[in-house]
Order: C-alpha cells, then sequence, then structure tokens
C-alpha cells in the first residue's frame, strides 16, 4: 500500500469522478485508475462501484474513506516536522491573540518577521471563547490570552507574566491624579465597558460578583481601540487588563484597590500536541520582549 494510492483514492471518493480526481492530482486517469485497481488487490476488496456514468463507494470503500485521510493528515505532520528541523522555520504559524493582549505582540511581530522572513504569520484576534474553538479545531498553533477563570479541556495555559484589572481614564479626566480607586469612588463616573465576553469585562463581572456595586455604564464596545479613543478624549473611564495600554499615549491605568483583580498573561496550546519550532521561537522572542518583561518586573 502507498500514500499516493490512498491519495488518489480519497480524491476520488470525494468528488466521484475519475477525471476530476486525476486532474486535481496531476496524473493521468489511466494512472489514477491503475493505481486504484492497485490498492484494491492489495486489500482484496473492491472499493468503488464504475459504470459509464458515475463512480459510487463500496461498503469497503465506506469504511476505509476516513482511515484513509487520518492516514494522509498523519503523513503530512510527519512531513511538517521533519521539513521544520531542516528548512530553519519555514512554514506558516497561525496565532490567535485576544484584543487586549494585542498591544503586547507588536515588538515580537517585528523581531520575528526580522529573523525568520520565510515563516508567513497569520494573525486572528478574536475573543476568547473563539480562541479556544480555534485551538481545539487547530486553526490557530496557540492562543495569547488572559487565563480564564475556569481550567478548559485539553488546554495547557502557560503564564508569561502577572497583571491585574485597571480603571483606565484620560490623563485630564479627575481620577487622573489617584494613585488607587475603589469601586465605589468608581460608581460616581461613567463607564464605557469592553462587552461581555471579552476577558476583561468577565473578570469585572466575577469582581461584581463578589464585591457588589452599581455601576454607572454609558456605553459597551467589542472594539478595545475605539474604546480607549473614547477614554482618551471624553470624560468616560473604563475597565481593562493594565496591560491594554501598553504604549498608549494619553490614557493612565489606576489600579483597583480589590482583591482578587490579577489577571495572568497567558500562552495557550493544546495538551499533548506538536509544537511547531516556529511557534516554540515565537513564544520564545515574546517571553524575552520589553513589553513581557516589564509587566513581569512590575510584580517582583
Amino acid at each position: 500500500m502507498e500514500l499516493r494510492q490512498l491519495k488518489y483514492f480519497v480524491k476520488t471518493a470525494e468528488t466521484l469522478s475519475f477525471s476530476e480526481a486525476a486532474r486535481i492530482c496531476c496524473v493521468t486517469q489511466s494512472t489514477l485508475s491503475q493505481q486504484i485497481k492497485q490498492l484494491e488487490q492489495y486489500l482484496d476488496s473492491q472499493l468503488l462501484i464504475r459504470t459509464s456514468h458515475s463512480v459510487q463507494l463500496t461498503e469497503a470503500g465506506e469504511e476505509l474513506l476516513p482511515y484513509a485521510r487520518r492516514t494522509l493528515q498523519d503523513a503530512t505532520l510527519c512531513a511538517t516536522r521533519l521539513n521544520d528541523l531542516k528548512s530553519c522555520l519555514a512554514g506558516t504559524l497561525n496565532i490567535g491573540v485576544t484584543y487586549s493582549f494585542s498591544p503586547m505582540l507588536t515588538e515580537t511581530l517585528v523581531e520575528f518577521m526580522k529573523l525568520y522572513p520565510k515563516v508567513k504569520l497569520n494573525i486572528f484576534y478574536r475573543p476568547m471563547d473563539e480562541l479556544m474553538e480555534m485551538l481545539r479545531t487547530r486553526e490557530v498553533d496557540f492562543a495569547l490570552a488572559f487565563k480564564p477563570s475556569l481550567p478548559i479541556p485539553d488546554v495547557a495555559s502557560h503564564i508569561l507574566f502577572q497583571n491585574h484589572l485597571a480603571v483606565i481614564v484620560g490623563e485630564g479626566h479627575s481620577l487622573a491624579s489617584l494613585e488607587k480607586v475603589t469601586l465605589q469612588e468608581l460608581s460616581r463616573y461613567d463607564l464605557a465597558l469592553p462587552v461581555k465576553g471579552l476577558q476583561a469585562r468577565n473578570a469585572l463581572d466575577q469582581l461584581l460578583l463578589k464585591y457588589p456595586c452599581e455601576l454607572k455604564i454609558r456605553i459597551e464596545l467589542n472594539e478595545v481601540n475605539i474604546l480607549l479613543k473614547l477614554i482618551r478624549h471624553g470624560k468616560l473611564a473604563t475597565i481593562l487588563a493594565e496591560a491594554s495600554i501598553h504604549n498608549e499615549t494619553g490614557v493612565k491605568a489606576i489600579p483597583i484597590d480589590i482583591p482578587d483583580n490579577e489577571m495572568a498573561g497567558c500562552v495557550h496550546t493544546l495538551k499533548d500536541s506538536y509544537h511547531k519550532r516556529s511557534m516554540q521561537e515565537f513564544i520564545r522572542l515574546l517571553g524575552e520582549s520589553a513589553a513581557i518583561r516589564e509587566r513581569a518586573n512590575a510584580w517582583l
């Protein structure tokens, strides 16, 4: 049994057409047909029913198809691993990032692209729940987000730095002169908050369950950059992870004077999965970046 025979069989089963499968596989129709016949002889089972007008899978063909697909996927994964070793980090790296985490990423993106120009980067900005689903379906190789309140099955969360929720205000806001602020003090001010589902909002809602307080929410947004523009140029305040304003000008983070408001910045990966060398190198550079070291040193 050869991988090319399985490939020809899978393409024929998917298209139900010898001519179309041959075109996709870039071989002649007679070559493809002959290879599938050899596969049938090896397995001592007819896999396809051929007529002058159609192609259908036999019961044996239906049984073989998922195994054939899995075998081809495993072969591709094996080749990817070996290629990583030989080609010095060529290929594609898919990274998931929450909106609040994105300011921490720029420095590492620039450095990585400079060092490894052969690696294509795909960056997906999504809420935490969507990123975890993309991680489980392997649409991203890893995700950068704050640690969830509860462990996520099959996902390992590796802490990069400790952070906390903070009140974010413009430099001219009346709260900007304070070193810390309580929720009761904050309740007197108009707020613009991230929508429910974003990590900073989820963390705030968890705190409010423990320490009830009526906040004056004037607007809710799912776009952190627009939220910061409102804060910078208006009289509103917001609540985000302090790291969300890394390298931002015209705004100030004021710690919330309340217990249990820590938010750990994490790299999230699938447990027991293969980690590309490009992924390992990106995470190494991220951990050594000034943005992450600044956050880590703040907690020493």
